[in-house]
């Protein structure tokens, strides 16, 4: 039996953001060279739509903007084992559980540690309680240690003990191209499912609107006056989770932030001077960027309110925005909800800013952190299209994915890319810059 929609949550129909995505339309491979991509260039005030190759970012982005990437780095997530009699069994990590739900402490352990994962055979798995195999010196023991709402509990334990999962993973484990790619992964995605400047390990799929950037795109970024910042946010499996029956009953995936000091002293900074004059935008490079920014203005927004925390880290719910966005008492704006996370993290003497965030984005939210994004094309009735319809409105994204797709785009994790504008900071950017 269906619930009653919570008074706060947007009303939204999950049919209004359905589209046809014809198989043929899936990028199945990369591109040779990752900025040859297309880049669709939409103003939303405008409602226009343009069409240019990902190599003229640059001379789109104005001086003084600052570009917010995702450093995440993908773990090699995907097992395969076999039983004993043969059969296949497809081990594939969703988040570390012992002992830390922190990527960089999991990947770390040494001789044994445990994992929520999907599991492929997983009745046979059950049954037989545990499955080994070896690749060389490397010899895996997996076995059910509980359940999990995405799948089941695995202990891994590994020989030689010295060595860590993170090593284990590069001799037993392989890319985990989304389900989607419907292909074994090959040895060039190991670079190619990888964004130019990837650093922190811990995810199980790539920030792939940043997998169009190469270093000749973000020399000509820098020598434009455009400055970057990096944040992590670990991509988790759920982000391919399609939204099954109402979009309020829909569980939003939890991810792992972290956001260093240095980081968050450049956010507040670029904050500072966009709200005192009509430039310096702040571009989101994909939706976990987004994410995570947003995700940073509700966590100080909390603190400003008088909420409690969980211990030393960041929390964000999947439906703390629109809670706090219909209370009775008045919300910061983005400057002072980043000084509010800064003054937390100076008090609790932390040297980065770490936690999870369910933030879910639907049509009617209003965007802090935001005055352009740059996106890949999403999968129809998705969290992901959710977001874009956001942004864009209704009627809008439809009109532009359905010219993307008479375009010939291609189109999810390996297709083109789209530069949605959405304020006057970046617009008037654009128009000095043609």
């Amino acid at each position: 039996m269906m619930t009653a929609r919570p008074p706060h949550i947007p009303a939204v129909s999950l049919a209004d953001y359905h589209y046809d995505l014809p198989a043929d339309r899936i990028a199945l491979h990369p591109l040779e060279e990752r900025d040859a991509s297309r880049l669709l260039v939409c103003d939303v005030t405008e409602g226009s739509i343009g069409h240019r190759s990902f190599r003229d970012l640059p001379a789109l982005i104005p001086g003084g903007a600052l570009l917010v990437v995702n450093a995440t780095r993908v773990v090699r997530a995907r097992i395969i084992m076999h039983r004993p009699s043969g059969g296949r069994v497809e081990i594939f990590l969703i988040e570390p559980v012992e002992p830390s739900n922190d990527p960089a402490l999991a990947l770390g352990a040494r001789g044994e540690c445990v994992w929520a994962c999907m599991v492929g055979g997983a009745k046979k798995l059950i049954k037989e309680g545990e499955i080994q195999r070896g690749w060389g010196d490397v010899q895996l023991v997996a076995t059910v240690a509980g359940e999990h709402p995405d799948g089941l509990l695995i202990r891994f334990r590994w020989t030689p003990a010295d060595l860590d999962f993170a090593g284990v993973l590069e001799t037993a484990g392989r890319v985990p191209l989304p389900p989607y790619i419907r292909r074994d992964a090959l040895p060039a995605d190991t670079e190619s499912y990888q964004t130019v400047y990837a650093r922190h390990e811990g995810a199980v799929a790539a920030p792939t609107a940043g997998l169009h950037f190469t270093p000749r795109v973000l020399e000509e970024l820098r020598q434009r006056g455009v400055a970057m910042e990096q944040v992590t946010l670990h991509v988790g499996a759920g982000t391919f989770r399609q939204v099954k029956g109402s979009v309020e009953e829909h569980d939003m995936h939890r991810e792992r932030i972290v956001v260093a000091a240095e980081t968050l002293r450049g956010l507040i900074a670029q904050a500072r001077r966009r709200a005192a004059s009509d430039g310096f935008p702040l571009i989101p490079v994909g939706t976990t960027s987004l994410r995570t920014l947003e995700s940073l203005f509700w966590f100080g927004a909390r603190l400003m309110l008088g909420e409690t925390t969980e211990g030393a880290d960041l929390l964000v719910g999947q439906w703390d925005p629109y809670r706090l966005e219909a209370g009775s008492k008045p919300l910061p704006d983005l400057v002072a909800a980043l000084e509010a996370v800064e003054e937390w993290r100076v008090s609790s003497g932390l040297d980065a800013i770490a936690g999870h965030t369910g933030i879910m984005i639907l049509p009617g939210y209003r965007f802090r952190a935001c005055d352009a994004l740059i996106t890949n094309f999403h999968q129809p009735e998705s969290t992901l299209i959710l977001l874009v319809g956001a942004l864009m409105g209704r009627d809008l994204w439809r009109r532009v994915y359905d010219e993307a797709l008479a375009e010939g785009y291609r189109f999810l994790s390996y297709g083109d890319s789209s530069l949605i504008i959405v304020s006057d900071r970046m617009r008037n950017g654009v128009r000095k810059n043609e």
